[in-house]
């Protein structure tokens, strides 16, 4: 490798949450020690063209600091940081620096990629797959783990395989929904009653919910959801604080502290993640020592299940009143700002942005050397 990583980070992507992931790959950009790593920039355009090398490219919001991320906390912490990312943001929207790439073309280019495309195409196993057939190292979980992530309805049935306690839930085909919504309603209102939540089922940073109160708010939420995918989930709403775990490591796991989300909206939705709405994140969390235990032990499963690897932020309900712990969902590729939930976790539990970068790194490459140690063909055990 010589005495320089070379690390690739894709960004961008054919998704809603683009400006998110451009926002993730300067700030990893900016941050990694320049004597260790050499960075190179791929960036994914909406169209799914890619361009490799120069500055980060792509329209940031004007106003960054108006941008919230994945913890829902503004960029800009003071003036100057909100300064100094402004003039970086500006510069960036002149022009899309780069050469046309695609994988094949990076592979002599990089010696790990840090993949931050957030949302489908990207953190739902398809860049994945793309970079194992490339036989490029990359940080995070794999195609499996990623795919099965991104799809809430194939995690739920694996947290149920797993024996992790979660909330009544639903599933229908948009065809179903288009074809008799009446006896799709009736079929939900009879399982899970009001309110509910609607929700796309491979759809990242809470795009497409809804919380439904009655049958003409289910029926909009319905309409909303099949604009976004083709397999809805349709879950009952219960009573619980909002907390969030981070999961660290390939095999020999780590755990964050635990943060909580106190959403002023009703839900903790996109607008309220990224672009504001009074959203207050407890960083840690006051849970009593066993119900923080629980939900540590319970992260672990959830991502063992899934075969993670890498990283990933677990999200619970814990309701008091019962002393009941569910999960809700895994994020195999968080919001991944410093000032971003996964992050800032880390950072409680003494583990900075810099050296978390780093981990990860490590991580994605032994990751890879182990997978090098399968055969693949019966002939190599003569």
């Amino acid at each position: 490798m010589g005495n320089k990583i070379r690390l690739g980070i894709i960004y961008g992507g054919k998704t809603s949450e683009h400006e998110v992931s451009l926002l993730t790959a300067l700030s990893i950009m900016k941050a990694v020690d320049q004597n260790k790593y050499e960075v190179q920039p791929i960036y994914v355009q909406m169209d799914g063209s890619w361009l490799k090398g120069g500055p980060i490219a792509g329209q940031l919001p004007e106003n960054v600091n108006a941008l919230r991320l994945g913890g829902g906390i503004t960029l800009g912490l003071d003036d100057d940081k909100q300064e100094e990312q402004a003039q970086t943001a500006h510069v960036s929207n002149q022009s899309l620096a780069g050469k046309p790439a695609n994988v094949m073309s990076i592979h002599q280019d990089v010696d790990v990629i840090f993949p931050v495309i957030h949302g489908p195409n990207g953190e739902d196993g398809t860049v994945q797959g793309l970079l194992e057939l490339a036989g490029i190292p990359y940080v995070g979980t794999g195609v499996m783990a990623s795919a099965v992530g991104m799809d809430k309805l194939m995690m739920k049935n694996v947290f149920a395989q797993a024996g992790l306690d979660q909330v009544k839930y639903v599933g229908f085909l948009r065809s179903q929904i288009e074809r008799d919504s009446d006896s799709v309603m009736d079929q939900i209102e009879q399982m899970l009653g009001y309110p509910c939540f609607v929700k796309p089922a491979n759809m990242g940073s809470s795009v497409g919910i809804t919380k439904a109160k009655d049958r003409d708010g289910l029926r909009g939420a319905l309409e909303l959801a099949c604009k976004f995918d083709r397999r809805i989930i349709i879950e009952e709403f219960i009573k619980a604080r909002e907390v969030e775990i981070g999961v660290l490591g390939n095999e020999e796991l780590l755990t964050s502290v635990i943060g909580e989300v106190i959403a002023a909206k009703e839900f903790y939705d996109y607008e309220a993640k990224y672009k504001g709405g009074g959203t207050d994140l407890i960083i840690p969390a006051e849970l009593p020592q066993h119900v923080a235990d629980r939900i540590a032990d319970m992260a672990k499963t959830a991502f063992q299940a899934l075969d993670g690897s890498g990283l990933s932020r677990v999200d619970f309900f814990y309701d008091e009143e019962n002393d009941r712990v569910v999960i809700n969902e895994v994020n195999t590729m968080p919001g991944f700002t410093p000032f971003s939930m996964y992050p800032m976790l880390f950072a409680e539990a003494g583990i900075p942005y810099v050296e978390l970068i780093d981990r990860l790194v490590q991580l994605g490459l032994e990751r890879y050397e182990e997978k090098q140690r399968n055969i693949v063909a019966a002939e190599e055990l003569e």
